[in-house]
């Protein structure tokens, strides 16, 4: 077995492993969808308008289209012009028509008075009794010209942005392929969640974890199990995942006891170890390696390590894949008590919640192994290596979750 552990004995900062996963980055391609799938995706393509919208001057409540000029003369209705159909007279001198919200405002009319304000002094007559009236009219092309840019490239498409995809005839966006992610498990310690664990075994929960990560990242996820404690297994899976993912993640295995072979496998499979240890806590023990247009990430078997480091390289990887414009949402907000910590060797990562009174304060949080302190977080804040306290007003940024 190679001796992983002098090889890679150098600890890179945060911000280096970062670095690196960006610059390796490969974008997935594109393709397009329907409307129904559409959204959560990231759009490939700027989007314009084929059309003015509003396409004609069309009435913004129920009520009567006339001349401004006319309102305190009495009024002959012409016509009763429901939405969607075209009027047939133009207004003249002491004329209106009577339409719907939504109808198209006739020739020679620059108001529409509601229908709340009129008083019917007659058969086709009418008069408008309020003291004052609005436009009411909302006219062509005042929200979208024809030919402009409505949505842009990069995008994560929203529901709201399916309405515009869908006002514009863009019936099949150019979105981005999901990134395709495996995910596998190392240990003999772990059991599925559906089993009950003995003596010293713990049930699987980074699997499921990262499987949900990965989704809401936009990805496709798919698990392959628990390969245990055992090299030839693990290879096999790793060769597996290769023939149908983007990117793998591995959990557990990855730092230098007697029986974390993981790294040497993950060379064995033909991948190059880019870096294999961060000066940060938790997630020191990480691995980043690239094969051609792959990715392997070795996770450390402590979920939140496994947590936080996923969110934070994996969520980069994807978002460079996927040409994704949306930057990782960060909040700066004042601290509302003093921290402090003993070491300060490592960037530290610690989960907190954001008040009432938009200051943050720090969850109770145990280690890396203390998932349940992340049921309780809304962000997470860093502190920098040689940092040993944040006092309470001190402003942080908050990377939320």
């Amino acid at each position: 077995m190679i001796n992983f552990v002098a090889k890679f004995d150098t600890m890179i900062t945060f911000e280096e492993a970062l670095g690196t996963v960006a610059l390796s980055a490969i974008e997935t391609g594109t393709e397009r969808i329907s409307l129904f799938d559409a959204n959560g995706r990231i759009l490939a393509e700027d989007v314009f308008s084929d059309m003015d919208m509003p396409p004609f001057n069309k009435s913004a409540v129920d009520g009567y289209a006339c001349r401004r000029e006319d309102l305190d003369s009495e009024l002959v209705v012409n016509e009763v012009i429901p939405a969607g159909r075209k009027p047939v007279m133009t207004i003249s001198k002491g004329q209106c028509s009577k339409l719907m919200t939504g109808g198209m405002v006739p020739e020679g009319a620059d108001i529409v008075i509601m229908i709340e304000d009129v008083k019917q002094t007659g058969e086709n007559k009418i008069r408008f009794v309020a003291q004052h009236s609005s436009d009411n009219i909302a006219y062509k092309a005042e929200d979208i010209s024809r030919g402009s840019l409505v949505l842009e490239k990069g995008i994560r498409i929203k529901p709201q942005d399916i309405a515009i995809l869908a006002s514009v005839g863009c019936a099949e966006p150019l979105v981005s392929k999901k990134p395709r992610v495996a995910v596998i498990s190392t240990g003999d310690e772990l059991v599925e969640p559906s089993q009950l664990p003995c003596d010293a075994q713990i049930r699987n929960s980074n699997a499921w974890q990262l499987l949900a990560q990965a989704e809401n990242a936009g990805c496709e996820a798919r698990y392959y199990g628990i390969a245990g404690d055992n090299e030839a297994v693990t290879f096999d899976k790793i060769q597996a995942a290769s023939l149908q993912s983007d990117i793998i993640l591995l959990t557990g295995g990855v730092s230098v006891g007697d029986f974390d072979f993981v790294p040497a496998i993950i060379e064995k499979s033909g991948f190059d170890i880019k870096f294999r240890t961060m000066a940060v806590q938790p997630g020191k023990p990480t691995i980043f390696a690239t094969k051609g247009r792959q990715f392997l990430f070795g996770l450390p078997g402590n979920p939140v390590s496994a947590f936080v480091q996923f969110h934070l390289l994996g969520g980069m990887l994807i978002r460079r894949m996927t040409g994704s414009a949306d930057d990782e949402r960060i909040l700066r907000i004042p601290m509302g008590v003093d921290y402090r910590r003993k070491k300060s060797s490592r960037k530290s990562f610690l989960p907190v919640k954001i008040t009432t009174q938009a200051t943050i304060l720090p969850v109770e949080y145990h280690g890396s192994a203390h998932i349940h302190s992340f049921v309780h977080a809304d962000g997470i804040i860093s502190i920098e290596i040689g940092q040993t306290e944040l006092l309470k007003g001190d402003l942080v940024d908050v990377r939320l979750l």
